[in-house]
């Protein structure tokens, strides 16, 4: 597996793991049963958790960036030791996002977005030269 694609499956498993934390702290402010329902009517949220579900928010809305520019540098062969540290810096950006954004650590959560998409971009023109 090249290191690129490690990152990607990394960026899964931390989706993954993202999603139960904040659908944990859901669940706690909602009940069990407001977490199984059709959550039309919920009793209010934290603003931690409010916080949580927008980062994950985000984390989905910028895996896709990222699954294309893997896909990109895996089918044009141009991996190499500068795509692959880009992908780990994304990996690290978006697991540092989750808890900077539920802390609600201000401005730094925005510098953390803005590597993970400097770093996604560069694998996309890497992509192309």
């Amino acid at each position: 597996m090249t290191p690129e694609l490690a990152a990607l499956a990394a960026t899964a498993l931390l989706q993954i793991v993202l999603t139960m934390v904040a659908q944990t702290a859901f669940t706690k402010d909602v009940g069990r049963d407001g977490n199984m329902g059709p959550r039309d009517e919920l009793p209010p949220m934290s603003p931690k958790t409010r916080r949580m579900r927008r980062a994950i928010d985000n984390h989905v809305e910028n895996i896709g960036l990222f699954i294309i520019a893997v896909v990109l540098v895996s089918l044009t062969g141009k991996g190499s030791l500068f795509t692959a540290i880009c992908a780990w810096i994304f990996v690290g950006a978006r697991l540092v996002y989750f808890p900077a954004y539920a802390r609600a650590w201000s401005p730094l959560r925005s510098y953390l977005y803005m590597i993970g998409l400097a770093a996604t971009l560069a694998m996309i023109l890497t992509s192309f030269f």
